[in-house]
């Protein structure tokens, strides 16, 4: 494992620019809360937190907004979103450093999330007005029934978005529900908080109306249930614990929710594997972000036949990994975000290692470099038993499993609760989609880690078992943010009997008349 040459970091955000985000926020009403870089330890900001008022006025505005948002064509939202792309990709060092600074990722990680941002906003304001469009489907009676049927927006959906991709999880999810014509409360985390603040900024700097787009601030414990309490639709993306408890909140109110939650994703290297190229994709497949990733690689299981040179590959390019805290792309493996990452990462290693495991490569904390560092981990001989071997980790660290057989590695990749994100290696890449089809996983990638799924925003992408529910992306992501209306109109004669026709006569008709309608391959 390398050290990155260590320019000076940046270690705190213009006042100026800190102000101006702040004023995104509707919060105040309660004492602030100090953030600090988790790579230097240093602070950021003193971050205001929202009161119960703060939030009932944040809702107010954006129900008043929403209603005149609604009546705004798609295209011209559409533009707005094309506008905002733009903006993301020419603006992107001064969020990349926002970024960097608030999570402790390296920026070569960061700048995913700029990716993500620019092609969802990009896809949903190329693909709206059609998804949108009033739709004439047939009538029970085709002539003298005309139906219509109409996308009405939620109204007011609360984003509540994690720490881990600040920018990605922020922006993603509000973009499209803005698009369907809703308004959206976003409550991201303290600690990335004025990402997401930077996200509003641009939006309004690319046409939003003001106030269509709310931040409020605060712990999800704190404020979490009041900004459910008030919202037509969540959007949610965290662990499977608190996943369960804002569903209970959202059915007592009987409100849609999606949820992104956690993951415990395998990869499968088949015998006749491209081993190279999945041992240098998997690196980043399993350490992006430093593993703090719902979508990241835990468990890869490996044919017996290459597994030997596989490991040896993987643990190579791994060893290789520069590790730093400074600005830019100068290294490849960032801070841990949190003490309680770096405290679960290195009690999943102890615990593993007490208990017979190997360490390949990683295994160390790295203090010299920040407080929640650590370095990437490869663990051999996990067994059942071992904390890791069942639970998300959620930080950089992989178990790799020696398996003989196709089958043996799907029943192990299913052996989980979970089911988010799953890879595939074969050179063969028909005989891969089917051992992908077999996988209890919501994206599957073959010859990939999470990128081709991910990336791919005109495809769904989401959870399967304790890993959520719900979609993002493709015209799911879109759609489930609107609720829809049918207006049917009968025409010249009743759907009844008519004058003189008795109910028999009119059963017999109907009969005839369905019959016909199969016989010709309606609907």
């Amino acid at each position: 494992m390398t050290t990155a040459p260590q320019l000076a970091p940046a270690d705190a955000l213009p006042e100026s620019l800190v102000r101006r985000l702040l004023a995104h926020a509707t919060a105040g009403g309660a004492p602030a809360v100090e953030v600090f870089a988790p790579a230097t330890g240093r602070k950021i900001a003193d971050l205001p937190q929202s009161s119960t008022a703060d939030i009932d006025a944040a809702f107010t505005v954006a129900r008043e907004a929403q209603r005149r948002w609604a009546r705004v064509p798609v295209r011209e939202r559409a533009a707005v979103l094309r506008r905002f792309h733009d903006l993301v990709l020419a603006e992107q060092d001064a969020i990349l450093d926002i970024v960097q600074l608030e999570s402790g990722k390296s920026r070569v990680h960061a700048f995913d999330e700029v990716g993500d941002v620019a092609v969802n906003a990009r896809y949903y304001a190329a693909a709206a007005e059609k998804l949108l469009a009033t739709r004439s489907p047939r009538g029970v009676l085709p002539v003298l029934t005309r139906v219509e049927v109409r996308n009405r927006p939620k109204g007011v959906v609360a984003v509540i978005s994690p720490w881990n991709y600040p920018l990605a999880l922020a922006a993603s999810d509000a973009l499209p529900a803005l698009m369907a014509g809703n308004a959206v409360v976003a409550r991201p985390d303290n600690q990335t908080a004025l990402t997401a603040l930077w996200a509003i900024d641009a939006a309004e700097r690319a046409g939003l109306p003001k106030g269509l787009w709310q931040a409020v601030l605060g712990r999800g414990s704190v404020i979490g249930g009041e900004v459910i309490a008030r919202a037509d639709f969540v959007d949610y993306t965290g662990s499977s614990a608190t996943g369960r408890t804002i569903a209970r909140q959202a059915g007592e109110r009987l409100i849609g929710y999606s949820l992104e939650l956690g993951g415990k994703n395998p990869l499968l290297v088949l015998a006749d594997a491209d081993v190279s190229a999945a041992a240098k994709i998997a690196v980043r497949a399993c350490f992006a972000s430093a593993g703090q990733l719902c979508e990241s690689i835990e468990r890869i299981y490996v044919h017996d036949s290459v597994y030997d040179r596989f490991v040896t590959e993987f643990a190579g390019h791994t060893a290789k990994l520069r590790l730093g805290a400074a600005l830019g792309y100068s290294y490849e493996i960032g801070s841990l975000t949190f003490p309680r990452q770096i405290d679960t990462v290195a009690a999943h290693v102890d615990d593993a290692v007490a208990q017979g495991a190997t360490v390949r490569a990683g295994g160390r904390a790295r203090p010299d470099l920040g407080p929640y560092f650590y370095e990437p981990t490869i663990l051999e001989n996990v067994r059942p038993g071992m904390t890791v071997y069942r639970e998300e980790t959620f930080g950089p660290v992989v178990s790799v499993y020696r398996v003989h057989s196709d089958d043996e590695a799907v029943e192990q990749a299913n052996d989980t609760a979970y089911g988010l994100n799953a890879s595939v290696w074969s050179r063969n890449t028909a005989r891969a989609r089917e051992i992908a089809a077999r996988i209890h996983a919501g994206s599957v990638n073959v010859n990939e880690g999470f990128i081709a799924a991910w990336g791919s925003v005109a495809a769904p992408s989401g959870g399967l078992g304790i890993s959520g529910g719900g979609r993002r992306h493709g015209p799911e992501g879109l759609l489930k943010y609107i609720d829809t209306q049918t207006i049917a109109v009968q025409r010249a004669l009743p759907i009844a009997p008519l004058p003189g026709m008795s109910e028999a006569v009119w059963a017999k008709t109907l009969t005839l008349y369905f019959g016909v309608m199969k016989a010709l391959r309606q609907k």
